[in-house]
């Protein structure tokens, strides 16, 4: 309860932050993108992981609101970057189960677009495949309604739930993201780098990007390059970084440009 009551206290004083993760490619390096993570800061015990705090937002509710506030930070601020010059570049964010049954989720998404000014097209909403399964249909139509909007959407630690290809087909999804159980260990389990070779196929069959989670060193770099996986993120390219140390991996337009 002590924490609980600390979290929404962090709520209602701004002591959440957004932290970001570069998506790169895999071949070259760039930065193709970036993945919004909030983080608690905590006056007495610092820095809180989600992994600490997510899952009793999750249960008291309080996901709702943490969701909507770095959706609208996380747009907002990959709008900045555009008008401060930058490369444009698109900005993935996680949607909780919560989050995502909330009858006005599409209107809350369309109103958080409208304000920033961001173009759909720069949004990317990361949702797992649990929450998917528990409604199909509620969840074909309300992801349906997202993409109409212009938004993309992703299935985040794809290969952890129990989604059957009947139903992945008909899900309105861009991308597929590996999720890093089975990167830790590609190289070196057989198991997981059938499963994630498997997913990189089924990927580029369904013509749907593919992007890796926890790649930490380059021989996991190879492997998912060399079987097709184009886009990656992980500690091996950058650890999440605070707003002030993301812009070092953000590229300038080209002002010599006509």
């Amino acid at each position: 309860m002590r924490l609980e009551g600390a979290l929404r206290q962090a709520v209602d004083q701004d002591r959440l932050v957004v932290h970001y993760q570069p998506q790169v490619d895999l071949e070259t390096g760039s930065v193709i993108g970036v993945e919004a993570l909030v983080r608690w800061l905590h006056p007495e015990q610092g820095m809180i992981s989600p992994a600490d705090f997510i899952p009793l937002a999750e249960e008291t509710g309080l996901i709702v609101s943490i969701g909507e506030w770095v959706l609208r930070s996380a747009c907002s601020q990959c709008q900045q970057w555009q008008d401060q010059g930058y490369e444009p570049i698109r900005i993935s964010v996680n949607m909780s189960a919560r989050q995502f049954n909330q009858k006005n989720v599409v209107a809350m998404v369309t109103e958080v677009l409208a304000q920033t000014g961001l173009d759909p097209n720069y949004l990317d909403l990361e949702i797992t495949e649990s929450v998917l399964m528990n409604d199909v249909n509620s969840a074909i139509d309300t992801m349906t309604q997202l993409h109409e909007l212009g938004v993309q959407l992703s299935i985040d630690d794809f290969g952890t739930g129990y989604s059957s290809l009947a139903y992945l087909k008909r899900f309105p999804i861009d991308t597929l993201k590996i999720d890093q159980s089975f990167v830790r260990d590609v190289v070196t389990d057989s198991n997981d780098a059938a499963i994630a070779t498997t997913i990189i196929d089924l990927a580029r069959n369904m013509n749907l990007n593919v992007i890796a989670e926890g790649i930490e060193d380059e021989a996991q770099r190879q492997f998912l390059y060399s079987h097709g996986c184009r886009y990656g993120q992980g500690y091996l390219f950058s650890r999440p970084q605070s707003l002030q140390d993301i812009e070092v991996y953000l590229v300038p337009k080209n002002t010599n440009a006509l």
